[in-house]
């Protein structure tokens, strides 16, 4: 093994107990995301008009940080060059502007809530 990838091969987790950790924090995430999901839609329970008008913004933000672990740990982008670093995260930024976007357009529109309604309505929710 030559040098330079002897290098970078040093770079990346030792242990698969940072692996195991991450996935633990995933799920304990997702979980969040669940229960998130459930308060919203149950009437009666503790913090349920809180979620019911939140559950969109929460889930957006434990998605985020999902993604972020995923991409950093699983993807190894953590110990990539900052060349492809800012490749992915200009893809992301993009990718971001688009969908806000379009939900801004959406809103000026007044389409919004239809769409949401028409949504809510084909998940029988």
């Amino acid at each position: 093994m030559d040098s330079s990838a002897q290098a970078h091969e040093h770079n990346f987790p030792e242990r698969a107990g940072e692996y195991v950790r991450i996935g633990l924090i995933l799920f304990v995430l997702t979980a969040l995301e669940v229960g998130s999901y459930e308060i919203a839609h149950r009437p009666g329970v503790p913090l349920h008009d809180f979620m019911h008008t939140g559950l969109i913004p929460v889930l957006i933000v434990l998605s985020a940080i999902k993604f972020a672990l995923v991409a950093l740990f699983y993807m190894h982008l953590k110990w990539d060059g900052p060349l492809l670093k800012g490749i992915f995260s200009f893809s992301l930024f993009l990718a971001t502007f688009v969908i806000v976007a379009l939900l801004a357009l959406f809103i000026y529109e007044g389409k919004f809530s239809a769409m949401i309604g028409s949504l809510m309505g084909a998940t029988g929710t």
